[in-house]
């Protein structure tokens, strides 16, 4: 089995990915809380960690929609659609947060 650039093997994700997914779901919990800013800075720093999950751009999204920045939340939503586009779950929920960007948009 040979290693890869990022130093993970295919059944194995790299610690910067590990550490990244731990951060996703701190700033889920933060969302959870109500406190989307704690929750941006979770989201940014797992970004930095792995910039290839779509969860965090998803989530990303979430916060921003709370904080009421509605362009913010709608670019975010856009990346999380490019990354999360082979994941027919997660692609339910990135088109499902368009739904609601775009209605609120609209008003």
């Amino acid at each position: 089995m040979q290693i890869g650039e990022t130093g993970s093997t295919p059944d194995k994700p790299s610690p910067r990915a590990i550490a990244s997914l731990q951060l996703t779901d701190q700033g889920r919990l933060f969302l959870e809380s109500g406190k989307p800013d704690h929750a941006i800075r979770m989201y940014e720093q797992a970004l930095n960690l792995d910039p290839a999950n779509g969860q965090n751009y998803y989530y990303l999204s979430e916060a921003w929609l709370m904080k009421g920045n509605i362009e913010q939340a709608s670019e975010f939503n856009r990346l999380a659609a490019i990354y999360l586009d082979c994941d027919a779950k997660w692609m339910g929920r990135v088109i499902q947060q368009r739904d609601r960007i775009n209605r609120i948009k609209r008003r």
